[in-house]
């Protein structure tokens, strides 16, 4: 795995390199960045998303006040009452793992906080 400059060299991002390691498998040629989506760049989607988030709680205690997964993953499977759950969510949001790194660090999920986005 190569890391961009500048890249975060602390404990708190050490143990969550490692963790996107174990879940998702980081790519060995492609440069990681802050702004790297799992989502999109990695292609965490479905089972291994609710998997990888349910694993950053539990190691990383966070509290996931107004995460919605929807934002981000398409819904395992097909299922009528989650596809109407998710009805007019509009396209998908990148998880960047800087903004996974945000969440670690103040062990919160806050959509506006993490996203850096005022006013969602």
């Amino acid at each position: 795995m190569i890391l961009a400059p500048n890249f975060p060299d602390d404990h708190a991002m050490h143990l969550l390199m490692q963790l996107l390691h174990e879940e998702l498998g980081l790519p060995e040629r492609k440069t990681i960045s802050l702004t790297t989506s799992i989502n999109f760049d990695l292609g965490c989607d479905g089972a291994d998303a609710r998997q990888l988030m349910e694993a950053l709680e539990e190691q990383f205690a966070i509290d996931f006040v107004d995460y919605d997964a929807y934002r981000y993953f398409q819904p395992e499977g097909f299922d009528v009452f989650l596809k109407r759950r998710a009805k007019g969510r509009g396209d998908k949001v990148p998880l960047t793992i800087g903004m996974l790194y945000k969440a670690v660090k103040k062990q919160r999920w806050d959509t506006q906080e993490v996203e850096g986005v005022e006013g969602i």
